[in-house]
């Protein structure tokens, strides 16, 4: 029997299979990217992909997760792709 990976969400902070969770990078670069194929450079968070998690989404937890300064405008960015991405799901 094959093991399936379990992630962690940054909001919520409930263990899911990875495959349930939306992947956030934050690149080099320092931009906030979502990675549909989870194999994007950079450090990786996850997060539920439904709108109680991403409506909770905040500048203050992505800079913690990241350890970096992260704008609200790159939060917001980042939440309208997510939103959209949800609704595609």
């Amino acid at each position: 029997m094959k093991k399936i990976p379990q992630r962690t969400c940054i909001v919520c902070k409930e263990k899911m299979p990875k495959k349930q969770l939306g992947r956030i990078v934050i690149a080099l670069d320092g931009n906030l990217e979502y990675d549909r194929t989870g194999k994007k450079n950079g450090r990786g968070a996850y997060v539920c992909m439904n709108s109680q998690c991403l409506s909770k989404l905040n500048a203050s937890i992505l800079s913690r997760t990241f350890k970096q300064q992260i704008t609200s405008e790159q939060t917001e960015d980042l939440k309208n792709i997510l939103y959209k991405e949800m609704k595609t799901m």
